[in-house]
């Protein structure tokens, strides 16, 4: 999928010979601007979604420009697209639906609607303030058609067969000419003199040559008609050369280098060198330098100033979210429950109740007769259900905290976010392990129908007969031996040393001093494990007792930035999407101890 990415062109350029400080992009937009209007009761607008304006890309060969075929584009009756807030995955969120596409010459026409909901009303307050002015389409190329120009060695790749994907809300897109409109167009004639003047604006600001616009004499010729011709005399004419003035640089890869310095100072560990020219700066420093890329000029700012227009204007919000998620990450990982160890792991796609379907075994082959006849056989199944759950904490990064450049305290909230959400998971698995709920037979997972629960100390005894039971238990067919393979003895803090001391390797003197489990169970304490329970659980590479999940979309702790009018700074919510449950009876042993 190949998108107009909001953000700065990746490659720091100068073009020749036509006005050196200004991109082909820029001297057209400044030269043919676009207005449109805004339905206030239905919350939508139209907007030129995309042109066919050249835009400086770079790939394996190198620099080239890329041009989207507005007259390329397939549009299926009646289809829809969303309306984003942003290209960006850590940013995205879908805010309303964009539909009536339509083609007219050189642009794409699109109506956008916003939803009704109070978390949209910032945009609808940013575009009708005419802050928000620019849109940016997400789109997929079928068909390419790529030129050479000979004299200049200048590639253009041109898109002629593409399908729309989705439209997102930026203030910087890659095509300076998709813009959200605020008045209709006026297509009606003018006279003589309006339009000689607007052919030698758009001639001049455009580098067209000298007699460019002498057709456009007649009466009937619109201003729609004027811009037009002087998009295509500038799509056809020679393309500008280009000449590189310093080394190649990707602002997606600033913004992590910068991320992972940030995540360094907030709460230490290893700094890549490639980030080392950005861990002298404070937070408001990384605000200013995300506007400069943006193209907007810090002179004369206060720091207020900076983090207001930061704020809206550049990717500075993400870079401290990135920053956050790579600490929370951290702490999450270092507060992980062990009982994860015992469970198998699985991703589901919606918050839906999932069953875990579960095969019994074939038993064993049946002799055939003299005929050569083959007997059929069935094979019994079970299935055991979770479901997600969502749990999250909002915090925020206060004005005085940025100005301040008090990052220890910053990277101790986001690190206690971390550990939260370590602990919920945490929690979750020990009341399923504890709390012997029924599974799908309705009988408890440790009962004695299933003779998989004593009430003796731990000791090598009683470990022995879990192992025993383990050994020999029979799969659902109630007849296959599945000879379940002990890996896990799991204890509360109470028998740790006791544990210990059971499992641990010794030089015996005799063969009864031998301790026989001594590298053969591993031991696993979970602190939330109270008093002297104990468990033998198998490896859930064979025989899985236990399940975790995340949303496939969202594994883990997530940092995400909310919109936040109601405070000065900024606001983040950090959320898990989490559940667990039994999935078989059958690998695990259960002791209440003595």
């Amino acid at each position: 999928m190949n998108k107009r990415l909001t953000g700065n062109l990746a490659n720091a350029s100068k073009i020749s010979p036509t006005r050196p400080d200004r991109s082909l992009g820029e001297r057209f937009n400044r030269a043919m601007p676009r207005e449109g209007a805004f339905d206030e009761a239905s919350r939508t607008f139209r907007a030129t979604i995309a042109t066919a304006t050249p835009v400086q890309r770079r790939d394996a060969k190198g620099p080239f420009l890329e041009v989207l075929d507005p007259n390329g584009l397939e549009i299926e009756a009646g289809a829809d697209f969303p309306l984003l807030t942003d290209h960006r995955p850590a940013a995205r969120e879908t805010v309303g639906r964009v539909h009536g596409l339509e083609v007219d010459g050189h642009r794409v026409l699109a109506s956008l609607r916003l939803a009704n909901v109070d978390d949209v009303e910032p945009l609808v307050q940013r575009i009708r303030d005419d802050v928000l002015k620019h849109v940016s389409a997400g789109y997929a190329v079928l068909e390419w058609r790529e030129t050479i120009d000979p004299e200049t060695r200048q590639r253009t790749k041109t898109a002629i067969r593409w399908r729309l994907r989705e439209v997102s809300l930026t203030p910087i897109p890659a095509d300076q000419n998709a813009t959200i409109h605020r008045s209709m167009e006026n297509d009606m004639p003018f006279d003589l003199e309006t339009r000689m003047a607007l052919v030698d604006t758009l001639r001049t600001a455009c580098g067209l040559p000298d007699t460019w616009g002498e057709d456009l004499t007649e009466e009937a010729v619109t201003d729609t008609e004027v811009r037009e011709a002087a998009r295509e005399a500038m799509l056809k004419r020679n393309a500008p050369q280009i000449r590189i003035t310093r080394d190649h640089t990707n602002p997606a890869e600033i913004q992590t280098r910068a991320a992972d310095a940030l995540a360094f100072r907030m709460a230490g560990g290893d700094l890549p060198e490639a980030s080392r020219e950005f861990v002298g700066m404070s937070l408001v420093d990384h605000a200013k330098d995300a506007l400069t890329r943006s193209g907007v000029s810090i002179r004369g700012m206060s720091a207020d100033d900076v983090l207001q227009r930061s704020n809206g204007s550049s990717d500075f919000p993400l870079l401290v979210s990135n920053a956050m998620g790579k600490v929370a990450a951290q702490a999450y990982q270092a507060a992980e429950s062990p009982l994860k160890a015992l469970a198998r792991k699985r991703t589901l796609s919606n918050f839906k109740e999932s069953t875990a379907i579960r095969l019994g075994e074939m038993g064993r082959l049946e002799e055939m007769n003299e005929h050569g006849e083959f007997k059929h056989t069935s094979r019994a199944e079970a299935g055991e259900s979770m479901a997600l759950s969502t749990f999250g904490r909002a915090i925020n990064v206060s004005r005085k905290l940025i100005i301040d450049d008090d990052l220890g305290l910053l990277g101790d909230m986001t690190s206690a976010m971390g550990q939260a959400a370590a602990q919920t998971e945490a929690e979750e698995l020990v009341a399923l392990f504890t709390g012997n709920p029924d599974l799908s037979d309705g009988t408890p997972v440790f009962d004695a129908s299933r003779s998989n629960t004593v009430s003796v100390a731990l000791s090598e005894t009683a470990i022995s007969d879990a192992r025993k039971h383990l050994r020999t238990v029979k799969g659902l067919d109630g007849k296959t031996i599945i000879a379940v393979k002990p890996k896990y003895l799991v204890v509360g803090p109470d028998l740790e040393t006791s544990a210990e001391k059971l499992l641990a390797a010794i030089y015996a003197a005799t063969a009864d001093d031998v301790n026989a489990f001594a590298g053969k169970l591993t031991l696993v304490v979970e602190p939330r494990i109270e008093g002297n329970a104990w468990f033998v659980a198998a490896d859930p590479a064979s025989v899985p007792s236990i399940q975790y999940g995340y949303l496939a979309s969202a594994q883990g702790v997530q940092i995400q930035r909310a919109e936040a009018w109601d405070t000065l700074g900024l606001k983040y919510r950090a959320f898990l999407d989490f559940g667990c449950g039994w999935l078989d009876w059958r690998g695990v042993y259960h002791s209440a101890g003595a």
